[in-house]
């Protein structure tokens, strides 16, 4: 069974994830332990943002501010899609608050909807999005 880390690193729609993941250090908090809930911007949640923001927060100087962009989807604890509650307040790993909203059985995660992934995971679950959390 793979960790968080592992997943991001074979899955072709989370290409840009997978670089952003390695170059914040974050996959080091994604391979340990955890369990972690991981909602994880997609790639083309990646082509919505402001068009030169990545490659800018890509700069050395600026991998402390990626890390915690990425920290924003990342979650103590392992909470499946089935467990998400209308109106549960979660804390991510950087202490920012998201808020769950379901609407006719779509899951949402500060107004962005979520899709479930059923893949075995050691460390946690990882629920795919298509924005990312600013």
């Amino acid at each position: 069974m793979s960790n968080l880390t592992q997943v991001v690193n074979v899955d072709k729609n989370l290409k840009t994830l997978k670089k952003t993941v390695h170059a914040s250090d974050i996959d080091q908090l994604l391979s340990s332990r955890g369990p972690f809930t991981f909602f994880a911007p997609s790639d083309s949640a990646f082509q919505k943002l402001e068009k030169g923001m990545l490659e800018k927060l890509f700069e050395p100087q600026n991998r402390g501010r990626l890390a915690d962009l990425l920290s924003n989807h990342i979650v103590n604890g392992k909470i499946d899609y089935k467990e998400l509650k209308d109106g549960d307040k979660l804390t991510t790993v950087n202490g920012r608050e998201l808020k769950v909203q379901v609407n006719k059985g779509t899951v949402s995660i500060s107004d962005i909807p979520i899709q479930p992934r059923d893949a075995k995971i050691l460390n946690g679950v990882m629920h795919v999005m298509d924005s990312v959390i600013i």
